[in-house]
């Protein structure tokens, strides 16, 4: 059944279509809409989504008083295919311009990061510190699963960070095999488990690539098939993680995956305070001094610095909050919400 591509091609021919002389033109995008659905009737008379189209047009057609006779528009040009297997299996693959196609519009993204001792931001910007020793998912849906596994970071503290974070990319028909990365400390590679650096041979499989963008040190993955783009990043004796991912992904899953720090944060028996107790190993005034230095806006990016650094004796941490802070530029859909202030 080809009602997705119908669908397309009218929300296409209609996009640039605005103010009241639109009639003509509209009624002919209408006309081609209604000859492409009767072209796909025998393959789709059980699909849903069919049916809501063809009584759509009859609906809009009753709506802007056009005729069922007359001319139709021409079927857009197709792209050159880039590959043997056509434009159409790339296109499915291609999150952004497929989404675009069927709604008329770009989708919303979110973000998410995890950097430090370790600090959560979620998918709707809550902002915790968390103790989480051992492993913890990140995300658990139908497209990710990401796991951190902390451990303390300094022998008998509660703070922890993360070690070790574990991506699996879910198999997608179309686009990809199932692959694996896996980052440790002193080893983030440029590869995924099995040594590849894309999705596979399947016809989007250059929908999923790695890129390296410091030498074992910052790597971005990105999923064009789930309109994704994941940072890992090592910062002294951590690793930090940040995500850009299509809200229709974020959502994607059911009751039983209700444990994701993306999602939910840290449970509330696993949060600390960012005011630094116990031994400090470097004084509160020095570490504000050094993180002010990277972070002049005293935001919770700034706080975390801070408590790290307190915490932990190492300046390293200004470098890691530094970096999820230019993630965060990089990946949040609104600059506005680019700072939390706690």
């Amino acid at each position: 059944c080809k009602i997705l591509r119908c669908n397309s091609e009218y929300v296409a021919a209609t996009l640039h279509l605005r103010g009241p002389d639109r009639s003509p033109a509209f009624c002919t995008a209408l006309r081609s809409y209604s000859l492409c659905t009767r072209r796909t009737a025998r393959t789709c008379r059980g699909d849903l989504a069919f049916h809501s189209a063809v009584h759509g047009i009859e609906d809009l057609m009753i709506q802007n008083n056009c005729s069922k006779e007359g001319p139709t528009a021409p079927p857009r040009p197709r792209l050159p295919a880039p590959n043997p297997h056509g434009f159409e299996s790339l296109d499915i693959c291609d999150y952004e311009r497929s989404f675009f196609y069927k709604h008329g519009r770009p989708p919303g993204f979110q973000h998410c990061a995890a950097f430090g001792d370790p600090h959560i931001r979620t998918f709707h910007d809550d902002f915790h510190t968390c103790r989480v020793e051992g492993s913890w998912p990140l995300l658990d849906n139908d497209y990710l699963f990401v796991q951190a596994t902390s451990s303390p970071v300094t022998k008998g503290s509660n703070a922890t960070v993360t070690s070790k974070l574990t991506i699996i990319f879910k198999n997608m028909k179309e686009c990809i095999d199932q692959k694996v990365y896996q980052a440790e400390l002193d080893n983030v590679p440029a590869a995924f488990q099995d040594g590849s650096v894309n999705g596979g041979v399947r016809p989007g499989g250059s929908s999923l690539v790695i890129w390296e963008r410091s030498p074992g040190r910052h790597v971005e993955i990105r999923a064009a098939y789930i309109g994704t783009t994941i940072a890992v990043r090592q910062a002294g004796r951590q690793l930090s993680f940040s995500i850009r991912a299509a809200e229709e992904v974020t959502r994607a899953f059911t009751e039983e995956q209700d444990l994701q720090l993306c999602v939910g944060g840290c449970p509330h028996s696993q949060r600390m305070s960012r005011s630094p107790r116990g031994r400090s190993r470097v004084p509160a005034e020095t570490a504000r001094a050094l993180c002010r230095e990277m972070l002049p806006v005293e935001d919770v990016y700034f706080q975390s610095c801070v408590f790290d650094v307190v915490t932990s004796g190492d300046t390293n941490f200004t470098m890691a909050a530094h970096g999820a802070l230019e993630d965060a530029r990089l990946f949040l859909p609104d600059a506005e919400k680019l700072h939390i202030f706690q």
